[in-house]
């Protein structure tokens, strides 16, 4: 199997390892984040209570990404990175000042969203009947003071992986939805609704401690020194990210309003399903391309070839695995929803509407996960500009086809989420476009590599759905293991005979990876 020209393998074994430490957090987080799921789901079901709290608790969300999330990987792990390698105490002394900076503007920012809480609900919801928006309101006033774990926890995220250090940030998801679901578990009879903004709170502060270990060694500093070149640095390459992400908050806050109006459970009805695509996303986009941005960070402007393997292997990767996964859901989606939902307050009507809703997220989900690792390309370029202005074209894209189809069809939620996915695949396209002037991708063989997959993609989907008929007399459980296993081998075999070379590479590495352990051992 041959392999691109140029190619580091020690480099990629490693890039392999932080991956795989990633996924395998990623694992852990998605399991407990669909337990979490389940668990609301069995507990309140459809119901303007979860309309509620997916309302009130996307305005953390908004404030946690407009200042913390996207500096990540745009500014924070990249200027961090470099300040690693040559110079441990001018690291802490521009981490101390952004640390110190961030906390001052969100509390803030939380003091004066907390006041106008009201406000901010008829912004994000304004078609909630009044005591559904007054459940909102309230919600946002409880939900804002973690905000602040929440910041401190992505800052520390930040520190750890420019330090190569993968383990402890790869498990704060899982800390943030165990404090949930221990939440809703042990106050939803003394609290109501209000136990899972409760298990939020927990949860962020779970995520702060659990990766204070990772910090030995650190001298964290009270100071504010916005003059420092690696603090202006971080801002300037910010700056365009914020305004990329004001686009996506102009998405979310009209994608939000929008659901308020279309009828009642429509954004309950949207979590659950976004919660299954976050899961193939999780393990398969942000494993990958967490794990080579720094490596994309220290070979840009150095390793013009390095760059572009890395690349190209990452982008390999994901489609080789984002592919069967868009194929399983596809067919295993009412299944899959009523295995892991169907319980107590969530009944099969609910299974049947969700289902519905999952199947017109998927067209968009592998648009979505190479587009991530694209994204994370042009950050390892100090290119932060471009890829954020690409947000706004695609938001538009999203408003003329969720308001188009409004207007024209007798379609309500199932609007917004076609809006959704036509969005990932324009913000897609319009990125792969200017990423030809960035990145020479001749002779990378990335559309040989998508061929395949989506050749060994259908001929998995067909026996998926053969598996599903033959075992249509046993329970649910057994018709999705059953369809799993058949579909993952049928999908691995053509892999196998097409000659990929993305599964060539795992298969190589872990090959290796065993020879050296066992003449360690």
């Amino acid at each position: 199997m041959s392999a691109v020209r140029g190619s580091d393998p020690r480099l990629h074994r490693r890039i392999a390892v932080a991956a795989l430490l990633i996924a395998l957090g990623n694992i852990a987080s998605r399991i407990i984040g669909l337990l979490r799921e389940g668990v609301i789901a069995g507990t309140f079901g459809l119901s303007t209570a979860v309309d509620a709290f997916t309302a009130a608790s996307s305005l953390t969300t908004i404030l946690y990404d407009l200042l913390i999330s996207g500096a990540i990987s745009a500014a924070l792990v990249p200027v961090f990175s470099e300040y690693a390698e040559r110079d441990d105490a001018e690291l802490w002394h521009v981490a101390s000042t952004i640390i110190n900076l961030a906390l001052l503007v969100l509390l803030v920012l939380a003091a004066l969203l907390i006041w106008q809480a009201p406000l901010v609900v008829g912004v994000l919801a304004g078609g909630f009947e009044p005591a559904i928006r007054d459940q909102a309101t309230m919600m946002v006033r409880l939900l804002l003071p973690s905000v602040l774990f929440l910041a401190l926890s992505g800052l520390i995220t930040a520190l750890l992986q420019a330090r190569q250090r993968f383990l402890l940030p790869a498990f704060t998801t899982s800390a943030y939805n165990l404090g949930i679901i221990l939440g809703v578990l042990l106050l939803t009879h003394t609290l109501g609704p209000l136990s899972m903004v409760v298990g939020v709170v927990a949860g962020a502060l779970l995520q702060v401690i659990l990766q204070i270990p990772g910090l030995r060694g650190a001298t964290y500093r009270p100071i504010l020194d916005l003059r420092h070149p690696g603090v202006r640095r971080i801002l300037r390459l910010y700056a365009p990210v914020a305004a990329g992400i004001g686009f996506s908050v102009i998405g979310i806050v009209l994608d939000r309003n929008l659901a308020s109006q279309v009828g009642q459970n429509a954004l309950s009805t949207m979590r659950y399903a976004t919660t299954l695509i976050q899961l193939p996303l999780g393990l398969v986009s942000a494993a990958v391309s967490f794990a080579i941005l720094p490596t994309l960070s220290r070979q840009s402007g150095n390793d013009e070839q390095g760059f572009r393997t890395t690349l190209a292997m990452g982008l390999k990767v994901v489609i080789l695995l984002i592919l069967p996964a868009t194929a399983g859901l596809a067919a295993l989606a009412e299944p899959v929803v009523r295995l892991l939902l169907e319980r107590n307050a969530f009944t099969a009507a609910d299974t049947v509407t969700t289902a519905g809703v999952l199947r017109l997220y998927l067209p968009g989900l592998p648009a979505a996960a190479l587009d991530q690792l694209l994204l994370f390309a042009f950050y390892a370029r100090r290119k932060t500009l471009a890829p954020n202005l690409v947000q706004g074209a695609a938001i538009g894209f999203y408003i003329l086809t969720a308001l188009g189809l409004l207007a024209l069809t007798s379609l309500r939620v199932e609007a917004l989420v076609i809006g959704n996915s036509v969005q990932w695949i324009a913000h897609l396209l319009i990125m792969a476009l200017l990423a030809r002037k960035l990145i020479d991708f001749g002779g990378l063989r990335l559309g040989e590599a998508m061929i395949k997959c989506v050749l060994a993609g259908l001929g998995m989907a067909a026996a998926v759905w053969a598996t599903i008929l033959a075992v249509a007399q046993f329970g649910t459980f057994v018709q999705v293991i059953a369809a799993l296993v058949v579909g993952g081998a049928v999908y691995l075999g053509l892999c196998l005979l097409l000659r990929v070379e993305a599964l060539g590479f795992f298969i190589n590495a872990v090959m290796r990876r065993s020879r050296a352990g066992g003449k360690a051992a």
